[in-house]
């Protein structure tokens, strides 16, 4: 799979419902899963959405997730830009010259699913999310 870059939606508690709209208005196919399947079923916020994705009939990839538990969600932190594919070296490139300068919120490392992936803000305030498969 080539890298692609696309938008990822955060939301503060009702990504279920907007996903789903967002399908309803795009079509395509839509997939979900909870911070539970990833961690405590017991959790608060076990049945929120930790990871959504749409991929449209019309070739549109939208991305999703409520804020993770711990992080304020406020307008203008509410939209990211993600970068993912199974091109390693290519992603960490793309990462090593986001991060520079910038602030690193997750470093690019191995995470519970599996795949590597960090996040962090560039030197001009965007931020950023990269996915290694």
């Amino acid at each position: 799979m080539a890298s692609r870059l696309n938008p990822y939606l955060n939301f503060g508690g009702n990504a279920r419902a907007a996903l789903e709209f967002y399908a309803d208005v795009f079509g395509g196919t839509l997939t979900m899963s909870t911070y539970g399947e990833f961690g405590s079923q017991d959790a608060p916020e076990a049945d929120k959405i930790m990871h959504g994705m749409l991929e449209t009939p019309g070739g549109y990839t939208l991305m999703g997730a409520d804020n993770p538990p711990g992080m304020e969600l406020t307008p203008g932190n509410d939209v990211s830009l993600s970068l993912s594919g199974d091109d390693g070296d290519e992603l960490r490139g793309y990462w090593a010259k986001l991060a520079d300068g910038g602030t690193v919120d997750v470093p690019l490392e191995k995470q519970m699913w599996g795949d590597e992936f960090g996040m962090c803000v560039d030197r001009f305030g965007v931020r950023w999310l990269v996915n290694i498969s």
